[in-house]
């Protein structure tokens, strides 16, 4: 699939779409795992998965919250309260569903990144696993925007698409994306720079994100439900004790307005540990090399990051 270059932006009346790959140069924003997207990373791979738990829980708390809220106000209600009680199934019974049945099935295999190889390893359903070339992979921010009465409201995603390389794949085989929810424009810039810079700079320069492979020996034996409250109940404490009143009053307004202690439960309990590509060959291909057998960044690139370099210098200046 062509796509426009990288650095492109395509403005519509209620859309627009910032194209950031291929080529991979930077975007100017900070990396940023908005979506705790990042599993796995080491000095050879970094792990991405797309199995958001933990966002679909504090997506749906504040709506029960609110209908909780509501249902007190109507109690005396008769007539009201039946038809916000259908209401209330339907809005928020059917995600519900679908969430409780995302939690008992598999969770997703992650996609690596290969830094040293500058290869990236795209699991499929069917058990076939692609090897693509790093600068191949396209990356797009997406939004969208609607007015109603209530106002404008925008919606956004960082949609990756890979090519299979094997040139006689069937039709239906030949394209694969993955889009995050993330809302679009200067965050979804962010959530990419997370692969982008991991693979052209490295993961020192990556945010601290959450420990899902360590993170059950952090609940020294207990359970995850458990644990979970004993973990955030301790967070609050240590402020408290701190006299960090700001940060203890974030935790409980967390807890009761986002349903945090939950969603952290749910993703401690998926997550961790992350599941891992077992087949033999990808096992090899994740193994450490050589510096000197690391690959090399293409001369075309070399050249599309120096001026793009250039180009958000001068921005910089001019905005100074």
């Amino acid at each position: 699939m062509s796509t426009p270059p990288a650095g492109t932006t395509e403005k519509r009346i209620f859309s627009r779409n910032d194209y950031l790959a291929p080529l991979p140069i930077p975007t100017g924003e900070k990396p940023c795992d908005v979506l705790s997207i990042i599993w796995r990373k080491n000095e050879v791979f970094l792990d991405i998965g797309n199995y958001s738990i933990g966002s679909a829980v504090m997506v749906l708390w504040p709506m029960m919250v609110l209908f909780a809220f509501m249902g007190y106000l109507f109690r005396n209600d008769h007539d009201d309260m039946h038809i916000f009680a259908v209401m209330t199934a339907f809005i928020i019974g059917v995600p519900t569903f679908f969430l409780i049945q995302g939690l008992f099935r598999e969770v997703p295999l992650p996609i690596r990144f290969n830094r040293q190889r500058r290869e990236v390893c795209v699991p499929r359903e069917n058990g076939e696993y692609w090897i693509v070339p790093w600068e191949t992979v396209t990356a797009a921010a997406t939004q969208q925007s609607s007015v109603s009465q209530a106002g404008k409201a925008t919606m956004g995603l960082l949609v990756i698409g890979f090519e299979n390389p094997d040139p006689h794949a069937t039709e239906d085989n030949k394209h694969f994306s993955l889009g995050f929810n993330c809302g679009g424009g200067t965050t979804a810039m962010a959530l990419w720079e997370c692969m982008r810079s991991y693979m052209e700079i490295g993961p020192q320069v990556l945010p601290q994100t959450n420990d899902f492979e360590g993170g059950r020996e952090k609940l020294r034996g207990r359970g995850v439900f458990w644990g979970i409250c004993c973990e955030y109940v301790d967070g609050i404490r240590h402020h408290l004790v701190a006299q960090e009143v700001g940060k203890a009053a974030w935790l409980i307004i967390a807890a009761v307005l986002l349903g945090a202690p939950l969603a952290m439960m749910l993703q401690e309990w998926k997550l961790s540990p992350p599941p891992e590509l077992s087949n033999p060959d990808i096992i090899e291909w994740s193994k450490p090399l050589l510096p000197e057998q690391w690959t090399k960044r293409s001369p075309e690139l070399e050249e599309a990051i120096v001026k793009r370099e250039a180009e958000l210098a001068g921005r910089v200046e001019a905005q100074s």
